[in-house]
């Protein structure tokens, strides 16, 4: 018994640990340049959270009219999460996201490098990627 042991003991003190992603924390300029999105942390990990748009927002605000529950469609923009439950992963931070411009709730997964971030949205099988940069 002995003879296998240290062999797979030193086996798992060779194994490298897994990175943790890159921190995401901070302001994110959107990829269509129309807002200041802030990462920060929330129950349950991270949220990102429009805090600024960068145009101007029609009288009485840019509200969420295409959001599947009718209760939710005359809320502001301004001020509604984008993302939640962001927790991190072996590669990337992965939790839940919401398109106001089209009323769709995805699958995202973030990761950063340098001033860039990257945000994978899915729904099913369809994915998009859009590059956000750090203000």
């Amino acid at each position: 018994m002995r003879r296998w042991l240290a062999p797979t003991l030193a086996l798992f003190a060779t194994v490298p640990a897994q990175a943790a992603p890159a921190p995401i924390t901070g302001n994110w300029k959107t990829d269509d340049g129309r807002a200041i999105v802030t990462i920060a942390p929330c129950q349950g990990g991270l949220c990102a959270t429009i805090s600024r748009f960068l145009v101007s927002e029609p009288q009485g605000g840019i509200r969420d009219a295409k959001n599947p529950d009718p209760k939710l469609r005359n809320r502001r923009v301004l001020g509604s999460q984008v993302l939640w439950g962001l927790k991190p992963g072996a590669r990337a931070w992965t939790g839940t996201g919401y398109s106001a411009r089209d009323g769709r709730t995805f699958n995202a997964s973030v990761t950063t490098e340098g001033g860039k971030l990257e945000l994978k949205g899915c729904v099913l099988m369809f994915c998009k990627t859009v590059e956000w940069t750090r203000v």
